[in-house]
């Protein structure tokens, strides 16, 4: 077996699922799910019926590359976005979701005969980044995030000697579970080190449509293009239709940017096996060519967060975020324990912020927090909400 194995973390929700072995949910409230963050608003009628009119390209093997057309309306998504121009034949792939991406992409930058191969992860973080590392047989190191700032990745904390021997960063803008967005000083700053060092950045940018303010979030190739980069050097962005087109079961998202990557990730996924299902392409260029039931999602989240975010923020520390579909909020006392009692007491789920973050430099960045997923329709989150106002009345 892959030793590498050996060296995987048991996922958040497989902790969480042994947190809550001994507890039994106070009967007279029905179940409330703040946990997982999997987007429950309604598919768009324009996705499904473009995968049922396409269902003839199950008889056919798909291109790993994917069909031009696909290929085409994501460069068309990313000029209209973000005011990229990219080659749809040579900076952009087709992906099974950005989470199969991320993992791909890592097994094909890493060269694990490079003495002391080490991979950047912000702290907290996506699992995924770690497990990723770990079985391309690199050492992952944990950047933690500053409340202070933010809750931006403090990258002037890692030392010299770390970044010499850094191959790849993963960067999350918007965060998960902090929703910050990277401002362009930091994208900078992250450009210039790769520069340096030679490392390849990839930049998960799966909440990027879910935002509250008039300004949508800066994307890292729309930051390379404002400093002049627009050969995207060492730079891979993912995204995918998961959480702006509420289509997680879909598996279907697109990486862009380096060419000379692309063309290597493209070698890898060839023998990887991961071709997208021509089905999947027709509905994806439905998703992408609209932007109408984006703009609707995205409404749907602000009427949410606008009367979920302030009856919460009475009680705990936590305020509205830049971006995605989360509350990161500061609780008294172990994170744990809330969520454990809050289950008990009040019967709603809420994920401890320590299981989304590794002890590194002496602290755990997410203990003391818990993260919220505002993914229910909008009277089921504000109902949790109230539940946990009572909870934490009751605490103190």
């Amino acid at each position: 077996m892959n030793p590498n194995l050996a060296r995987l973390q048991p996922y958040p929700f497989e902790r969480l699922k042994q947190l809550f072995a001994n507890v039994t949910p106070n009967p007279e409230y029905r179940p409330i799910s703040l946990g997982i963050g999997e987007p429950k608003h309604a598919t768009p009628a324009l996705i499904t019926q473009a995968l049922t009119a396409n269902l003839a390209g199950l008889a056919s093997y798909p291109a790993t590359a994917g069909e031009p057309a696909l290929r085409e309306a994501v460069a068309g998504w990313l000029q209209r976005r973000y005011g990229l121009d990219v080659n749809p034949a040579t900076q952009v792939l087709p992906v099974n979701g950005s989470r199969e991406a991320l993992f791909a992409l890592t097994q094909t930058v890493v060269d694990a005969s490079r003495p002391g191969a080490t991979v950047l992860c912000p702290n907290p973080f996506y699992q995924i980044y770690e497990g990723a590392a770990l079985l391309a047989g690199a050492q992952p190191c944990f950047v933690p995030s500053d409340p202070a700032k933010n809750f931006a990745v403090d990258w002037d904390s890692v030392p010299t000697e770390v970044w010499a021997r850094t191959q790849l960063i993963f960067v999350c803008s918007p965060g998960n579970p902090t929703g910050a967005v990277m401002p362009l000083p930091e994208w900078k700053k992250l450009f210039e080190l790769s520069d340096r060092h030679g490392f390849v950045i990839a930049s998960d940018e799966c909440y990027s449509e879910i935002y509250f303010r008039d300004e949508p979030p800066l994307g890292g190739m729309e930051a390379a293009a404002k400093l002049g980069r627009s050969d995207y050097k060492n730079l891979i962005s993912l995204t995918s239709l998961s959480k702006r087109s509420n289509v997680p079961g879909m598996r279907s998202g697109f990486v862009a940017g380096d060419a000379a990557l692309i063309k290597q990730f493209l070698l890898y996924r060839t023998y990887h096996g991961s071709a997208m299902s021509t089905v999947v392409q027709a509905a994806s260029i439905a998703a992408w060519n609209d932007e109408q039931h984006v703009i609707a999602n995205r409404n749907l989240y602000r009427e949410k967060f606008a009367q979920v975010t302030p009856l919460l923020a009475g009680v705990l520390d936590v305020a509205l975020p830049d971006a995605a579909f989360y509350l990161w909020a500061g609780v008294q006392g172990s994170d744990t324990d809330f969520a454990r009692d809050l289950l008990a007491l009040y019967n709603v789920t809420v994920l401890p912020g320590s299981y989304l973050a590794r002890e590194a430099h002496g602290f755990n960045p997410g203990a003391g927090r818990i993260r919220m997923a505002l993914v229910a329709e909008t009277a089921e989150c504000v109902e949790a909400a109230q539940r946990i106002v009572q909870f934490v009345k009751s605490r103190t």
